[in-house]
């Protein structure tokens, strides 16, 4: 049985997760963090802060704000607790703090925790590879518009990786507006679109002398994206120290 920690309890992917941790039979949730603990209605603990928390857990899975990050790692450090996290918006020294915390615990990183999505990343890097620089890349996400950071973390995963097949020699283009702004051979364009209640939609086109073809990724509901984070904290209860990412638990 893997003693489980929720940080982020309380927002919409922690309450999607703690529903699914409940009707796995391999782990068992005994606390829960989150900044707004008045609404819980749960049969286990809830802090307010991670320095609060008594309970000793296997991993803390993190599905919270990327403000919240360091006061969560230190915790685990602290506590030698395996930490998956798929909170998005990190910035250069958000992954700095998780590499830095992987040579102490064992750290699992995922701006998307969807199969799915690993799936075309790699479809995607093998039509960049063939199709070289004859064809303009674009990234098009879509989330409901409660979402907070913008581009998507799976948006700049997809391009990174993309990126990294043309040796980081591609620009990333935000939007476009302009009547002077046309676009340059070196452009990787990413555009976000925030409306209703979509989960989540990627799609990577490419475009070229009068063929287009796109890969896309639809997420029909939140369920799939929690169910990856428990599967990385199965994968996670095995490693030792280090920083591991989807890739890794494919493999």
């Amino acid at each position: 049985m893997i003693n489980v920690i929720v940080h982020g309890l309380n927002g919409k992917m922690g309450k999607v997760l703690a529903r699914l941790l409940q009707e796995d039979t391999e782990t068992k949730i005994i606390a829960g963090i989150d900044k707004n603990i008045d609404s819980n209605a749960y049969s286990f603990p809830v802090y307010e802060k991670a320095s609060e928390c008594i309970e000793k857990g296997d991993v803390v899975i993190d599905f919270s704000h990327h403000s919240a990050l360091k006061d969560i790692v230190n915790y685990c450090v602290n506590t030698k607790t395996s930490l998956v996290t798929a909170t998005t918006g990190l910035s250069g020294e958000d992954t700095s703090i998780l590499l830095d915390a992987s040579k102490k615990i064992p750290v699992f990183h995922s701006g998307n925790m969807s199969l799915g999505i690993n799936v075309l990343i790699d479809l995607a890097k093998s039509a960049s590879k063939a199709f070289g620089d004859n064809f303009d890349i674009e990234i098009i996400e879509k989330h409901h518009n409660q979402k907070v950071d913008s581009p998507s973390g799976t948006a700049y995963m997809i391009a990174n990786e993309i990126n990294d097949v043309f040796n980081n020699n591609k620009d990333f283009v935000y939007g476009r507006h302009g009547k002077n702004d046309n676009r340059k051979n070196t452009d990787i364009g990413i555009h976000a679109i925030r409306g209703g209640s979509i989960s989540g939609e990627h799609t990577v086109l490419f475009a070229g002398k009068d063929e287009i073809i796109e890969i896309k990724h639809t997420a029909l509901s939140k369920d799939i994206f929690a169910l990856g984070a428990i599967k990385a904290a199965k994968f996670l209860s095995k490693q030792q120290n280090g920083f591991y990412n989807m890739n890794d638990m494919i493999k």
